[in-house]
């Protein structure tokens, strides 16, 4: 178990780190075929002054490049040592996926269809398991990094439970250019968190197998600014300043393939966009075909499938809905 005992002294996978100093402590995953551990690093900077506890996550999906890329900024900029508390940082929490370059973990399984886990089920229930007994406990603030699954390139966003009033605090302050209302998957690790009485905050961004600087500098940014809004931020960084308030998003619904054939995108995710507006056009290998695809109704563009060659009612484009229009509430991949 993890814990914080009356001198401050924080204990994680049977180490003890104390006010002030820092260490990186591998979490044992498994072994390979081969007999060779697999382990993850887990990365703790603990200031002297008392604080609160961050846990900063990405990876959780081992193809998700761009939260992991977030991370590795986080820590390489110093921005993870905090004038107060202690900030935990797992760059790469699905060790297996990211080797395989793969979603799942080895046993096919979603690790983020499986919190909290099992102690004797699945390599991928085993490891939520040792997780949220071993790590999750002492946390006070979650920070996951996600992208799109696939080819869907998502416009950056945090995702929120409707009616988390608290949630809802920190996603303004965070500040992506997007806001979702997102229902909790069953199972899921935001799910487990919330079910513990954790802050958290899910950030949406960019695309599997794709690194992408803007959405980087958003994830970056909107952690310096939870970490400032706590006083954990060390002065020799200048916050980042929210220019745009984040655009609060209920729902949304998806546009789907009239015909199969090759996609040719014309604009660019996160565009606000006009009824009846070109986005792009389906066409076929042969030059015979050629469909042109125009916007339903006026909304912002928040996800675009990338993807070259789409079949007939392959999502395409994931559009925002005004308020009174009803429609399937997204919710986290």
């Amino acid at each position: 178990m993890a814990h914080i005992d009356k001198d401050d002294v924080l204990e994680i996978l049977g180490k003890k780190i104390h006010p002030g100093k820092g260490a990186v402590i591998n979490l044992n995953m498994a072994k390979l075929y081969t007999t060779t551990s697999v382990e993850v690093p887990v990365i703790i900077e603990r200031s002297k002054k008392p604080g609160p506890v961050i846990l900063i996550t990405a990876g959780i999906h081992g193809d998700e490049i761009n939260g992991v890329e977030i991370v590795r900024q986080i820590i390489s900029k110093n921005i993870n040592k905090p004038v107060k508390g202690t900030i935990i940082c797992i760059p790469v929490v699905n060790v297996f996926g990211f080797l395989n370059l793969a979603r799942e973990f080895p046993d096919g399984r979603d690790l983020n269809r499986v919190f909290p886990g099992t102690k004797n089920g699945s390599l991928a229930s085993r490891f939520a398991f040792q997780f949220a007994k071993k790590i999750l406990p002492v946390a006070d603030f979650c920070l996951d990094f996600h992208t799109g699954g696939s080819s869907r390139f998502n416009a950056a966003q945090v995702r929120v439970y409707k009616g988390d009033e608290t949630s809802m605090k920190y996603a303004r302050i965070f500040n992506a250019p997007f806001t979702m209302y997102s229902k909790t998957i069953a199972k899921s690790y935001r799910e487990t968190c919330y079910k513990a009485g954790k802050k958290v905050l899910l950030f949406e961004g960019g695309k599997s197998m794709d690194s992408n600087k803007e959405i980087a500098k958003h994830g970056v940014d909107g952690t310096m600014r939870i970490l400032s809004h706590l006083g954990m931020l060390k002065p020799r960084f200048v916050c980042p300043e929210a220019f745009i308030p984040s655009i609060i998003v209920e729902n949304s619904t998806w546009m789907r393939a009239k015909y199969s054939g090759l996609l040719h995108i014309k604009i660019e995710c996160g565009k606000h966009i006009e009824k009846g507006e070109y986005l792009g056009t389906i066409t076929d290998p042969y030059g015979k075909f050629r469909h042109k695809i125009l916007a339903p109704h006026t909304g912002h563009v928040i996800n675009v499938n990338e993807s070259p060659i789409v079949y007939q009612g392959d999502a395409i484009f994931h559009i925002t809905l005004p308020p009174k229009i009803q429609d399937e509430e997204l919710v986290e991949k």
